[in-house]
């Protein structure tokens, strides 16, 4: 009886989830990706994958009518009766019959645009139906790489993990997700990772997410990194021009436009392709729609397709969208780049209001063992079939996995690469022990970035060691390094030591210690990057950084104390005392003289400043508004809110000095925001102030200083938080300041717009820069410029002509700069 029982149950259960499964192909017999599939009046459904191939599991033991949609073919209709588990039904798909081949203008009105005017006019409407819902959501993504060369700039970049074949291609990421989604428009998300799976790593989570995949085309702009003008936006017809290609109706008697799409202006935000809508409703039915690279300001990649479908629920009366892909291709150096994204939503729940409690700052979770899954789980919740690449990659990567997280795989690699060579005493060394995650290294004495000149020191070398350790679970790491630096002029070695501990990958909280001596420059923020003072101290002569020896011990712990806020404190003990040039040697002669190394006094080489030492303690916080965040396992993702700037307060306390003038208190706040203004740039400010009390003789060191610029070049990429042409010290204060940047980029709004010009693809960009303190008149810069300058893939360079003023013009000035 127990048996006829479970034999019975297992026959139930398996009509009652059954499978089906099968190919969408087209009447030449290829393979159509992307067909959306799904029950009719129900948001449960699928899409083929590339090979033309669908599975859907259903929960009936009723007959089941599928619906086949895919752009540009007819819809067809199935009524499936099951009969076994699983359910082979194959289809064969005809093209639409159009019933227009081109475009009719009848008193100079273009019929695209009539609709498309509808379209906008309806938007908000149709926009609305869909804004809250609970779904199923599934993601998958895949990048593919080709002609990877064995060596880049010198490093070797071995198979990838396996990943190369003997081409030098293949696939180097694959990942899928299930997840339940809760979403709120414009942006409130809600998402539990039910399960998550990566090739080759079966303790990873992946990092697909319904997070940043709403390209919601309702919207004025569909934020690709930069804000694409949907064409369908308020303003569309001031950037694209509309076809109506092609009118055919769908299963329900509906009349679908096809709209082509194409810019006006080449070099703009925009896509083209082409653009579905439903008559009467004017609804979208579906978005085919490709993005250039170098639209986008992303030069790298090529092409981009975006392809959406949506479907009807006749009981609802709802277009919904059921299936997204995304495409691109990319390529740089002669490497070529491939990737696919396929998300497909399911089991819409439509709501009429969420609880206030629902969507908080945590907006990604993951359930337990969400990377542990088996492979029947995949086999029932995974809504598009894997590919034979796919199902090959995951075979490779998870049997390579096993191998390769051995000890004895990851001795034998170690044992290679830790053999020592005579030439690692110039070029550096390190020792690994895979798989116990750690590492000893040994810096070198000669690489670019170890070697600089000054005039204090001269030519001057930096080597050091250094030892790693870490946990990728817990996110604890630990790291010991120590630092030598020996200057040839002055005939002196110099060590600093420093020990740091992070605790773990949820709040950061971290610990550090360091000591010994260094030559550190009178602004602690060190505006002038050794290899620039380099260049302009041995080429032009130009002594612009200014050093001072400094003894030190340091204690410094932080952590992230609630969401969004974050504390630092520290503790210091500094004995500081003067340097003084001992070289004259530069690579062009000329007859000029350095300037001494006084900030100062310029042509005083023999006083300096008294010696002396004190202690500092400080803390600091700083707070990002409307933080959200994604709780992995392994760790916690901080997204800041662009909706909100960033305030940042410290304090800062002097006392123990050698000499009471030395003690001062000082106190600092700062705001940080950017905002993006539709597709008309970007614009940052950063404003910040402070005010120093007991400080009427303390240490010119720790005065205020401002982050000047005169050598005309900025490699560090941030413009909003220096100066381009102010002395280095000439505005340093002891008193109060406050200090103002601002900046707009225009990311090609204007210059798009003029013939001939867009072409260069260059950004306009404008500033203002002001300080100001007591007693003084402010100090202003006005700049404009153009960002995105380069040719071809490579757009690298920015050219700004700066204006300074104080109490009238003080001058100008070329600034030219790098940005990476």
């Amino acid at each position: 009886m127990k048996k006829k029982i479970t034999l019975a149950f297992i026959l139930i259960t398996s009509f009652i989830a059954a499978q089906i499964k099968g190919t969408v192909t087209d009447s030449n017999g290829s393979a159509l990706p992307y067909v959306n599939i799904y029950i009719e009046n129900t948001y449960i459904g699928t899409t083929t994958n590339e090979n033309g191939k669908y599975e859907l599991n259903v929960n009936t033991a009723k007959n089941v009518t599928l619906l086949f949609q895919y752009l540009g073919y007819k819809t067809q209709k199935h009524v499936l009766n099951i009969t076994q588990n699983p359910f082979i039904y194959d289809v064969t798909l005809q093209e639409e019959d159009f019933q227009l081949n081109e475009v009719v203008v009848q008193n100079g009105i273009n019929p695209a645009d009539e609709i498309i005017k509808k379209a906008i006019a309806n938007k908000k409407i149709n926009a609305d139906k869909t804004d809250k819902f609970e779904a199923d959501f599934y993601s998958r993504g895949i990048f593919r790489v080709k002609d990877i060369p064995e060596k880049f700039m010198g490093v070797e970049i071995g198979d990838l993990d396996g990943s190369l074949d003997s081409t030098r291609s293949g696939v180097i990421y694959l990942s899928e997700t299930v997840s339940k989604i809760k979403f709120e428009k414009p942006n409130n998300l809600k998402e539990e990772i039910i399960a998550s799976k990566i090739a080759g790593n079966d303790n990873g989570f992946s990092y697909n997410t319904a997070l940043n995949t709403n390209y919601d085309f309702y919207e004025n702009y569909v934020d690709f990194g930069i804000n694409m003008i949907s064409p369908i936006a308020d303003n569309a017809f001031n950037y694209y021009r509309y076809k109506l290609e092609s009118s055919f109706y769908d299963d329900k008697k509906q009349l679908i436009n096809k709209i082509n799409v194409t810019p006006k202006r080449d070099k703009e935000p925009v896509f083209e392709g082409y653009i579905y809508i439903v008559e009467d409703t004017w609804a979208i039915y579906g978005i085919d729609l490709d993005i250039k690279g170098y639209r986008m300001q992303q030069p790298i990649l090529e092409t981009m397709k975006l392809l959406q479908n949506f479907s009807y629920n006749t009981e609802e009366k709802l277009w919904v969208k059921n299936v997204q892909s995304l495409d691109f291709d990319a390529g740089i150096f002669g490497m070529k780049f491939t990737g696919k994204f396929t998300h497909v939503f399911s089991n819409y729940n439509f709501k009429e209001n969420f609880d206030k409690k629902t969507f908080g700052k945590e907006i990604v979770t993951f359930a337990e063992n969400a990377n542990k899954k088996e492979d029947a789980f995949w086999q029932t919740n995974r809504p598009v079939p894997l590919t034979d690449e796919e199902v090959s990659n995951y075979t490779k990567k998870d049997s390579i996995q096993t191998i390769r997280k051995s000890q004895t795989y990851l001795d034998s690699i170690d044992a290679k690469s830790n053999t020592f060579k005579v030439f690692d005493i110039i070029t550096g060394y390190t020792y690994k022990n895979s798989f116990k995650n750690w590492n000893f290294s040994y810096d070198g004495l000669l690489n670019f970035s170890s070697i600089s000149f000054n005039t204090v020191q001269g030519w001057n070398l930096d080597s050091g060691f250094s030892f790693r350790k870490w946990n990728e679970e817990t996110g604890k790491f630990t790291s010991i390094n120590s630092k030598f630096n020996y200057g040839f002029a002055e005939d002196r070695l110099r060590v600093v030591g420093r020990y740091y501990h992070r605790f773990n990958n949820k709040n950061y909280a971290n610990l550090s210690l360091s000591g010994g001596s260094t030559v550190s420059q009178f602004n602690s923020n060190e505006p002038i990057p050794n290899f620039v003072n380099t260049v302009s101290t041995l080429f032009f002569k130009n002594n612009f950084m200014k050093l001072y020896n400094k003894e030190f011990a340091e204690i410094n712990y932080g952590q992230e104390l609630v969401n969004g806020i974050f504390i630092n404190a520290n503790l210091s003990y500094e004995n500081r005392h003067s340097l003084f040039n001992t070289t004259d040697y530069t690579l062009i002669k000329n007859d000029d003289v350095y300037t001494s190394n006084d900030p100062l006094n310029p042509f005083d080489y023999t006083s300096g400043f008294e010696k002396h030492s004190l202690y500092k303690a400080g803390i600091s916080t700083r707070i990002r508004f409307g933080q959200k965040y994604i709780s992995r396992p392994d760790g916690k993702i901080n997204i800041q809110n662009d909706n909100y700037p960033i305030l940042s307060f410290s304090y800062q306390k002097a006392f123990g000095g050698s000499a009471s003038n030395y003690n001062y208190d000082f106190v600092a706040a700062r705001v940080d925001y950017s905002k993006t203004f539709g597709n008309k740039g970007e614009f940052d400010f950063n404003i910040r102030g402070g005010k120093f009390f007991n400080a009427d003789g303390i240490s010119f060191i720790d005065y205020k200083h401002f982050n000047g610029n005169q050598t005309h070049v900025n490699f560090r990429g941030n413009y909003t938080n220096a100066f381009n042409l102010l002395p280095y010290y000439t505005h340093s204060t002891n008193d109060a300041y406050i200090e103002t940047h601002l900046q707009h980029n225009f990311k090609g709004y204007i210059m798009n717009k003029i013939p001939l010009l867009n072409k260069l693809q260059w950004n306009l960009v404008g500033g203002f820069h002001q300080i100001n303190v007591p007693n003084v008149k402010p100090y202003q810069e006005f700049s404009v410029g153009f960002d995105n300058i380069g040719f071809g893939k490579f757009r690298f360079l920015r050219i700004d002509y700066v204006r300074a003023y104080q109490n009238g013009f003080q001058g100008d000035g070329i600034l030219f700069g790098l940005r990476f």
